[in-house]
C-alpha cells in the first residue's frame, strides 16, 4: 500500500483520478487477463498502490471511509480498460464496506495487524456449518470466489443450525482465513473470464462464534459493527450497495466499448459490396442511432444507479430510517441499469461487422462481460422488476431485498 496518504483521508475525486491513469495499462493487459483467467499480482499491486480498496473500509482500521458512490464510481472507469478488473476491485473493495458490519472483534482479526488485508466473497449459502464449542466448523465448497487469487481471507455464506437467539436455521456470514481453505481452479467462462471466480474448499474448519454475522443483520443494516462505527454509511443495508457495486462493471464496460466503437467508426470505411464499398461508417444513420441509443442508456443507467445511492445514504446521515419500500426501489433501479446497459452492448455489438468476432476485439469483449454481468441473480430483470411490482400492487414481495 502507498505510504503518501497513510496519514490523510483521500478525497473521492483524487480515487477517481488514480483510477482513469490505470485505464491504459488495463486495456493493454485485458487480452492476457483473460487468458490467465485472474488478474495478475502487479495489477492488484496497482489497485492497492492507488489507495483504492479503502474507500469504504472503516477510518478505525485505516480505511477512507467515502460515500459509497465512489465505489461504482471508480468500477466504471476501471471497466472501461478491462471489465474482469474492475470486477475483481469492485466486489474485493466492497467487501471491506461489508465486513465493516461484523463484531469488532472480528474486525480486528482481519485489520488489527495489516489494514490492508483484503477479502473475497461467496455469498450463497452452501456448504454446513455444525455448531461447536465456541463457534462453528465448517465443511463445503463455495463457487464464484471472485479475486481469490489475490486476497488473504474469505467470507461465506452459510446455513447456522439453531442455537442461543435463532430459534431456527438462519443463512449468516463466516469469515475465514486463506490458511484454512483450499482453491479448486475451474473457472472458465466466456464472460468475466478474467475474474479468476473460482470455488474455495473447506473441510471441517473451525470457525470463532465472532466471526460470524447474521444475512438479516446485513439485509437491514443493523449490525454490531455499524452501531460500533457511528457512521451511517455502515448502517446502509446490504441489497441497496453491493448490486450498484456490481451493475457499476456493466455500465463501465458498455462505456468503454461506446468510447472504442465511436473512435473506430470515425475512420473506418466499408469493404464490403452490398453496403457499397469506400464509404464512412460514420455516415450511416444505423451506425449513427446505435450511437445515440448505446450513450443515451449508459447516461440513464449511471443517473438511476447514483441518485438511488445517494438518496439512501443522505436518508441515513438525516437521521431517517431506510424502508422496505426504499430498498426495494433500489433494487428496481440496480436490474434497470443492467437492462439497459445491456440494450447499449447490443446496440453496439450488432454493428461492429465480421471484425467484431475476434476474441480480442474491446466491443465484442464487453458484450460478453456486460452479459456476464446482467446474468448475476441479484441483476436479474425478470425476478427484481416482478418482485418490486408485487410490492406496489400490495402484495408480499418474494425476493432479496
Amino acid at each position: 500500500m502507498s505510504n503518501a496518504s497513510r496519514t490523510s483521508v483521500v478525497s473521492g475525486d483524487e480515487l477517481l483520478e488514480r483510477a482513469r491513469a490505470l485505464v491504459p495499462m488495463l486495456r493493454a493487459r485485458a487480452v492476457a487477463t483473460e487468458r490467465d483467467r485472474r488478474i495478475s499480482d502487479d495489477v492488484m499491486d496497482a489497485l492497492i498502490d492507488a489507495d483504492l480498496f479503502r474507500v469504504a473500509q472503516p477510518r478505525r482500521y485505516g480505511g477512507f471511509a467515502l460515500d459509497l458512490e465512489f465505489l461504482p464510481r471508480i468500477a466504471m472507469e476501471l471497466a472501461a480498460g478491462c471489465a474482469s478488473t474492475a470486477w475483481v476491485y469492485v466486489t474485493t473493495a466492497t467487501e471491506q464496506w461489508i465486513l465493516a458490519g461484523f463484531p469488532i472483534e472480528a474486525q480486528d482479526d482481519l485489520w488489527g495487524r495489516d489494514p490492508g488485508t483484503l477479502a473475497c466473497g461467496s455469498f450463497a449459502p452452501a456448504g454446513k456449518a455444525v455448531a461447536v464449542d465456541g463457534g462453528f466448523r465448517l465443511s463445503g465448497r463455495w463457487g464464484f470466489a471472485s479475486g481469490c487469487d489475490n486476497v488473504q481471507w474469505t467470507m461465506l455464506g452459510t446455513i447456522l443450525p439453531p442455537g442461543g437467539e435463532r430459534t431456527s436455521a438462519a443463512p449468516a456470514f463466516l469469515l475465514v482465513p486463506a490458511r484454512d481453505y483450499s482453491i479448486d481452479d475451474d473457472w472458465f467462462a466466456i464472460g468475466l473470464a478474467g475474474t479468476g471466480s473460482k470455488t474455495l474448499v473447506l473441510d471441517d474448519v473451525f470457525v470463532p462464534r465472532h466471526r460470524s454475522l447474521g444475512f438479516a443483520q446485513l439485509l437491514s443494516g443493523d449490525t454490531p459493527g455499524g452501531a460500533a462505527h457511528g457512521d451511517p454509511l455502515y448502517r446502509m443495508p446490504m441489497l441497496a450497495g453491493v448490486p450498484a457495486s456490481l451493475v457499476s462493471v456493466a455500465l463501465g464496460a458498455a462505456q468503454g466499448a461506446l468510447d472504442d466503437y465511436i473512435e473506430a467508426a470515425r475512420g473506418r470505411v466499408t469493404r464490403g459490396a452490398v453496403a457499397g464499398a469506400l464509404n464512412r461508417m460514420a455516415e450511416f444513420a444505423t451506425v449513427q442511432l446505435r450511437v445515440a441509443e448505446a450513450a443515451a442508456s449508459v447516461d440513464a443507467a449511471r443517473t438511476i444507479l447514483l441518485r438511488d445511492l445517494r438518496a439512501v445514504l443522505a436518508q441515513l446521515r438525516a437521521g431517517g430510517a431506510v424502508t422496505v419500500a426504499d430498498r426495494i426501489a433500489a433494487r428496481r433501479g440496480h436490474a434497470f441499469a443492467a437492462k439497459l446497459a445491456l440494450a447499449a452492448i447490443e446496440a453496439l455489438n450488432a454493428a461492429t461487422g465480421a471484425n467484431g468476432l475476434s476474441i480480442d476485439q474491446p466491443v465484442q469483449r464487453a458484450w460478453r462481460d456486460v452479459n456476464a454481468v446482467a446474468r448475476h441473480i441479484s441483476l436479474n430483470w425478470d425476478a427484481v422488476g416482478t418482485m418490486y411490482g408485487q410490492h406496489v400492487l400490495g402484495l408480499e414481495p418474494k425476493g432479496q431485498y
